[in-house]
Formats: structure tokens, sequence, C-alpha cells
């Protein structure tokens, strides 16, 4: 199925970024790789004229996107299992588990969750390239839970625009350091690229990075041997990369065996942070759903209680 165009008048907010970074915010569907793709091959024009990837944008900037059919996927069919919550003509929704990549990149050829949705479904939309067939929304390698597919381009490019339009509902489980003092509240701190460490992500003043907003809210503390850290719920307001690891780290709990926005260890393998509630309009029926991911293994165990919880 071909692309139709796209065209996107870029707002003051954005002035004097990167276009292949600007893309990436207005088209959720384009990561900002394949944007830089589409930018140095012609496909994407700004105010009709090709330019670099790292091109500063200005207001009122016209930027035009027309992207080639997709080609077949030469991403191989891989028969792993699959934790299925929904499924139907145009949408899968599975529980993710952790440790998985989503997408093949650089060193994860194979072994992803798009080379076991070659081999489960019959076919995936083509908006994400190649490379990444049906992905709508990416969750980390180490973070587990809710995470929607589309089967094909019509449903992949509406739910794009739900999440782009904020009308997703994005519940997080996470396990942080030590105890917040304030037990709920709005984590409201602008995001943009570390200065420093460029695969990293940071909060930063409000002239430099993108408006982020968490809600979060204690769930209760754990119990032996983890006393010195807390089960909370995070609902995702806005969508940025790393935002609940990030503001977690900002209000001085990071995430527990988080090694990048913490210091990792704390008794756990990995990242304790799972999707828990996704919440979405059907793109065909139009019907509100909301889907809940079991609790993987090393959440489980814990013994979490949610009988008092009042949900953010």
């Amino acid at each position: 199925m071909s692309t139709p165009v796209r065209q996107h008048t870029v707002a003051g907010d954005h002035v004097g970024e990167r276009l292949d970074a600007v893309v990436a915010q207005l088209s959720p569907e384009l990561s900002r790789s394949r944007a830089k793709s589409l930018i140095e091959s012609g496909a994407i024009l700004l105010n009709g004229i090709a330019v670099k990837p790292r091109h500063p944008v200005a207001a009122g900037d016209v930027i035009r996107i027309e992207e080639p059919p997709a080609a077949p996927s030469e991403v191989a069919p891989e028969n792993i299992p699959l934790s299925v919550l929904y499924e139907d003509a145009d949408l899968i929704v599975l529980n993710k588990p952790p440790g998985i990549v989503v997408h093949p990149g650089a060193g994860n050829e194979s072994g992803t969750l798009v080379n076991a949705l070659l081999h489960h479904c019959v076919s995936l939309s083509g908006i994400g390239g190649v490379e990444r067939p049906g992905i709508v929304h990416r969750l980390d390698k180490d973070t587990s839970g809710c995470l929607v597919v589309a089967k094909h381009d019509l449903a992949h490019r509406d739910l794009s625009e739900q999440f782009a339009r904020r009308e997703t509902t994005k519940r997080y489980l996470a396990i942080v350091r030590g105890l917040p003092k304030i037990p709920r509240g709005l984590i409201d701190a602008p995001i943009a690229r570390h200065p420093v460490d460029r695969k990293k992500m940071a909060v930063v003043p409000e002239t430099k990075g993108r408006s982020s907003q968490t809600l979060y809210a204690v769930i209760h503390p754990l119990a032996p041997p983890h006393t010195r850290q807390t089960l909370i719920e995070c609902r995702l307001l806005t969508g940025r990369t790393h935002q609940i690891r990030v503001h977690l780290q900002h209000l001085g709990h990071p995430l527990a065996g988080d090694p990048v926005y913490g210091r990792g260890g704390d008794g756990f393998p990995r990242q304790m942070l799972h999707s828990w509630k996704l919440g979405l309009t059907h793109p065909t029926s139009r019907k509100a759903m909301e889907f809940c991911a079991d609790l993987p293994p090393d959440f489980a165990i814990l013994g979490l209680d949610f009988s008092t919880y009042d949900p953010v």
C-alpha cells in the first residue's frame, strides 16, 4: 500500500531544531533515523527544497513527507512465542516480556519482537519501514508490558495520531529506590537530549527541552528484602524518550535496576518498569478499549498489593 503525502507546518516551539528531529516529533510513526534517511533520499522536503537532516527549521516552514512504498521485508520471521492480549484484523496487542528488543537494529538483527510478529501475522503495516513493520510505539528492551502493533497502514496512522494527540492512556508500574516524600504528584520537567552523553536524555531548562509531564502515585513500600524500594504507578501525559526513567531520576528516586539513569543492581537484573495498562480507541470500530498486561515474574514474586490503591 502506498503512503499518502503528509504536510506539517512548523510551530514556534520547534524553531531552531534540526529537521530530522522535528519530523520524528511531528510524525510519531517515523523514528529519528528513519526521518534522516527519508530527508537524505529527498522524500522529505522543507518548503519544497531538499535540505540536510541537520538543517534548522523556522516558524511557518512547511515540511512535506512522501514516503516510498514499503519494500518487502528482509527481516526473517522467527517462531518466537508471543503473549497476545488482543488481536483482530486491524491490530494486535502484546504483553512484551523483558529482555527482548522490539525491532532489529545494530547488534540485534534477529530474535526481536518484529521477527516474532512476522511469523505470527499474515500482514503488518509498512509505515515503519522494512525493519519496523507495524510498530506504532516502542518499549525499551528491559521494559515489559502492553505494546500495540498495527496490521495495516490505515490502522497505523490512526493509532499514531492518537499517541501524538495524547488521546491514549499509558499507565506503568515502577519500582524505585527509596520512598518519595510526597506520595503523589505531577513531575513537570522538560526533557531533551543529554548535553554531554548523546545516548541519554535529561531534564533541561524550559527553553531547551520539550514539555514533559508524568503523574505518579505511591502504591506501597516493598517487603523485605527490598525494604529500601517502593512500588509506584506512573501515568504518562506526554511521550518523550525514556520519560519515566528521566523523570524518576529527577525526582530523586530512580528506577531500581536501571544502569543508565540509576546505578543498576538494587537486587534486580533489569530496570523495573512495566507497561501495565494501555487505553486507546479502536481505529476501525472507534470503540474505547483498555488492555492490562499481567505482571512479569520478577514483579509477581514481590507480593504486590493493589487492594487499597487509588490510581492516578
